[in-house]
């Protein structure tokens, strides 16, 4: 072999041999620094869209201001000290008032007043009476089992009248006669003048009497009916006989 051949080869094994160190210390050499995130660097809050029902996270050490909405669900906004974020948040509130109360509507006899007579449980009769002449006692006798108060006076309908006969003022009492159970009230009629001095004389057959609460009591009337005129006048409910004949 010549001199310039064995040059020639063991510059190429050098060369070699180079390579070989070269790649050998980058292997081993500490991979430190430049894959390393910065030191500096500051996780965000809300960098990521935040899911849930959670008001949002707060960023670092910054101020966690949370706004939710209705029920609905609507978004909310979450706000850190280095970043920003939105959320779902929900806000549900329940608030109501339960109150509970009892009235009664049985009427004002609960409250120990008494309530108002009707015809189911009030019977009239009409008597004719010696004295005075012409006169007609009423007698309304209560034969429920609770007190009642009749009306003011008894409008009452004698035949096929178109209107019921005027009331004596004079007879008013001072309240109207209430009556507990099995009392009685009383009306006097004066059905005619005793001169015969009264206009559109008649004889009715039938009589009705209407009370407060809308129901009509029909009252019979002496066998062959009764004759009345245009003095035809009624008094207030009374609680004595005389007081309703006194007129």
């Amino acid at each position: 072999m010549s001199a310039r051949t064995a040059r020639t080869r063991l510059f190429a094994l050098s060369t070699v041999a180079l390579a070989a160190l070269a790649l050998t210390a980058c292997e081993s050499g500490s991979d430190t620094g430049a894959s390393s995130p910065s030191s500096s660097t500051t996780a965000t809050a809300g960098a990521k869209p935040s899911t849930g029902d959670s008001a949002g996270t707060a960023g670092g050490t910054g101020a966690n201001d949370s706004k939710g909405t209705d029920a609905q669900g609507d978004k909310g906004t979450s706000a850190g000290s280095s970043g920003t974020g939105t959320g779902k948040g929900t806000a549900t509130g329940t608030g109501g008032g339960k109150g509970n109360g009892t009235g009664s509507g049985s009427g004002a006899q609960d409250k120990g007043i008494p309530g108002k007579c009707s015809a189911s449980d009030v019977r009239i009769t009409a008597t004719e009476v010696p004295r005075p002449i012409n006169h007609l006692l009423l007698t309304a006798t209560n034969t429920g089992s609770k007190t009642c108060h009749l009306p003011a006076y008894p409008q009452a309908r004698f035949g096929e009248a178109q209107s019921v006969p005027p009331v004596a003022e004079e007879t008013k009492p001072q309240a109207v006669t209430t009556l507990e159970p099995g009392a009685s009230g009383y009306a006097g009629v004066l059905l005619s003048a005793g001169d015969g001095s009264g206009g559109n004389g008649r004889t009715v057959n039938t009589l009705t009497v209407p009370f407060d609460d809308g129901s009509i009591a029909t009252v019979s009337l002496p066998s062959g009916g009764v004759h009345v005129d245009d003095a035809l006048t009624v008094t207030y409910w009374q609680t004595d006989v005389d007081l309703a004949l006194s007129h």
